[in-house]
């Protein structure tokens, strides 16, 4: 039975198969951060021996491309394995560490995908897509896990990639407050602002994650901010002002 896949929003796909989606990861080289180095401590530094003394580009390919013949005839353990000797002789390829996360992701063995991604974003340089879904999707992934430490890092830096996408921004914030971790719900919401600095609903959910950690004269200047940004909203200059009279202002 073909297994059902769910492509978030941010995801970008590129079909080396007709089943397994694999993130458009890029080749890459991005020096090592605290939270991926984090990752890949907790999940075994990818686990994968070096079948040889040297890196071996071409077998790599090689390895690759076999291991896309078997993901393209859904015969995923051979796959892997290919994949795997394929980082085993180079391990920078970054098409194999995006094809085996890629496929890992789709069998849901998410344990096993994210010293992949982290992996992955270590050695990207340049900002693509392929980045940005998996940045994005390890933050989500280590949420998920409630390794909040660790996702703060790569939600802040899916918001720095991705300024544009809104909808991510109140998830990221919404699941950390709702898990008590509301100084992360305040640290994605000041991102959120810092991108989109004309986003009045940005400064309104700010100011009220402030006022219920009892900061209300924070929370104010957020409100504030919010109706000089949207001032034909009586919402938010209804709220300036009951905030005020709280305030004794």
């Amino acid at each position: 039975m073909k297994k059902k896949f769910k492509i978030k929003s941010i995801f970008s796909v590129l079909a080396y198969a007709s089943v397994v989606p694999v993130l458009m990861l890029g080749k890459v080289s991005y020096a090592q951060d605290s939270a991926s180095g984090n990752v890949l401590e907790r999940y075994g530094n990818l686990d994968v021996t070096r079948e040889g003394p040297t890196i071996d580009a071409e077998l790599a390919q090689k390895m690759n491309r076999r291991g896309n013949t078997y993901s393209n005839l859904q015969r995923y353990d051979e796959a892997i394995e290919e994949y795997r000797k394929a980082i085993s002789a180079d391990p920078n390829l970054s098409d194999a560490i995006r094809n085996l996360a890629n496929t890992y992701y789709y069998l849901e063995r998410y344990d096993e995908a994210k010293p992949l991604l982290a992996r992955f974003i270590e050695l990207e340089e340049n900002t693509t897509a392929s980045l940005i879904a998996a940045v994005s999707t390890l933050g989500e992934l280590e949420r998920q896990s409630r390794n909040y430490d660790s996702a703060i890092s790569y939600d802040l830096r899916a918001i720095e990639l991705d300024p544009d996408n809104d909808s991510q921004i109140h998830i990221m914030a919404n699941t950390y407050n709702n898990e008590g971790e509301a100084d992360k719900a305040i640290q994605v919401y000041k991102a959120g602002i810092e991108v989109m600095p004309g986003n009045a609903f940005f400064y309104r959910s700010l100011g009220r994650i402030l006022e219920q950690e009892g900061r209300l004269d924070e929370a104010l200047a957020e409100y504030e901010a919010a109706a000089e940004k949207n001032p034909d909203s009586d919402f938010y200059v209804n709220l300036v002002e009951s905030t005020r009279r709280r305030l004794g202002n």
